[in-house]
């Protein structure tokens, strides 16, 4: 991905050297009011509205922002090329569809406690003095900050948060896949990093998926089905992590039948008739219950 230098950093939360702490925000709106906001800081406000509220409508920005709509068609259009939204008729959004997956960061505040109890019954595989794979989904994350309570693992991974939460952690062994790194996606991906992986052999991969349909796994990124391939490949284990939301939806890249999964692991929301696929499939799958804690 290029580096336009417009790219809006934003997960970084606002420090004494970004403004004071008196008078800061004001100063920032006061900015806005008047259309001097910088390209970068202009858009990065954008992308933190869009990700905080779900859409935004290009009118409501040409008045907060004090420029024209040109301007802000120019700022969207930078940043749905970045990933960190998706322009629709009058606004944009951070939302998925079938073509566009929704940033890092959306994805993380959606179905929490969801994620939260399914990785929790993947704790209960991932043995100590294993090497696990975990991908750079939102579904894995609980995982990763979970395993450095249970023991010593090898974690290979090509989420930079992933990288970052396990890094000061004395009995975590951290390999990074590296490669083009993808803000949107808080992530490594791409050819380079899809070769590395192929290169090791764990023990179980932990992976997660956009889409869920007819007996499949999609996504809407090409980059992203790419290395979660080789994920897969790399491993005598892999285990699919996905919470009800995904399943009947629709991407445009299949990534694997979820046949290839010695399991799949979904919470207890997830409807009857999608129970009753995965079992006329022959899939292996559990369900885990919200708010169940293991150890």
């Amino acid at each position: 991905m290029a580096d336009t230098g417009a790219t809006p950093d934003a997960s970084a939360p606002a420090t004494g050297a970004d403004r004071s702490a008196k008078g800061g925000d004001k100063a920032v709106r006061t900015a806005a009011a008047e259309g001097k906001l910088s390209p970068k800081d202009r858009r990065k406000r954008i992308a933190d509205r869009v990700l905080a509220e779900g859409q935004v409508s290009i009118e409501d920005l040409v008045q907060e922002l004090g420029v024209s709509q040109m301007t802000v068609h120019r700022d969207l259009d930078s940043l749905e090329h970045q990933g960190w939204l998706r322009k629709v008729r009058g606004g944009a959004t951070a939302a998925p569809n079938a073509l566009f997956e929704s940033n890092a960061r959306w994805r993380g505040n959606e179905q929490v406690a969801a994620k939260e109890a399914i990785c929790a019954a993947a704790l209960a595989i991932a043995e100590p003095g294993q090497a696990v794979i975990i991908d750079d989904s939102s579904t894995a994350l609980p995982l990763a900050r979970s395993l450095a309570s249970r023991g010593a693992y090898t974690v290979i991974t090509n989420s930079l948060q992933v990288i970052n939460e396990l890094a000061e952690e004395p009995d975590i062994r951290v390999i990074a896949l590296g490669g083009e790194y993808h803000a949107a996606f808080n992530a490594f991906l791409g050819m380079s990093t899809a070769d590395i992986a192929r290169s090791f052999r764990a023990d179980v991969a932990f992976l997660s998926t956009s889409a869920v349909d007819n007996g499949h796994c999609y996504h809407q990124a090409q980059e992203n089905v790419l290395v979660k391939r080789a994920l897969m490949a790399a491993a005598r284990r892999r285990v699919l992590l996905v919470d009800h939301s995904k399943f009947g939806r629709q991407a445009l890249y299949e990534l694997a039948p979820l046949a290839d999964f010695d399991l799949v692991i979904s919470d207890e929301r997830l409807p009857q008739e999608e129970r009753d696929a995965l079992q006329s499939l022959g899939v292996r799958y559990e369900l885990a219950a919200e708010g169940a804690h293991r150890t």
